[in-house]
């Protein structure tokens, strides 16, 4: 019996993220946002970080890179989950300098002050480090 998208999408969610993070999320999950999470667990997880094509630093990068030039706050969220997905500090100094140019200073600023916010302090001591703080808890 093969895996569905959404066992796939959880599995995957739950690696990049953080056990943690995720189990926290559905159980604020309500009816409102349930049909929500189910899409963006088989959609975002199940999909499109499980394809084989690029390994997960590599889509944590262009997701950092993309959230960075948008200005979301979820690049939060990103930025801690990189952790898990072999990103270290420095790649992400880099893909911060790509956005100043591409998509201007002021976007990479902000993502820089993000970074500083997770990267200049300890780790602390395990994969599922507290979440950042951020007012947007969904994990796309």
């Amino acid at each position: 019996m093969t895996e569905s998208r959404f066992d796939i999408g959880m599995k995957v969610r739950k690696e990049v993220l953080g056990s943690e993070h995720v189990e926290r999320t559905l159980a604020r999950t309500t009816e409102l946002d349930a049909d929500f999470q189910r899409f963006i667990t088989e959609t975002a997880w199940g999909s499109l970080w499980a394809r084989p094509d690029l390994d997960r630093r590599t889509r944590s990068l262009v997701t950092i890179a993309i959230l960075a030039a948008l200005g979301r706050e979820e690049l939060a969220l990103h930025l801690h989950a990189s952790r898990n997905t072999g990103v270290d500090p420095h790649d992400i100094a880099e893909v911060l300098l790509h956005v100043a140019v591409y998509a201007g200073v002021p976007a990479a600023n902000a993502a820089f002050s993000m970074a500083k916010k997770e990267f200049d302090q300890p780790a602390g001591g395990s994969e599922e480090a507290s979440s950042p703080a951020t007012s947007q808890e969904e994990d796309v």
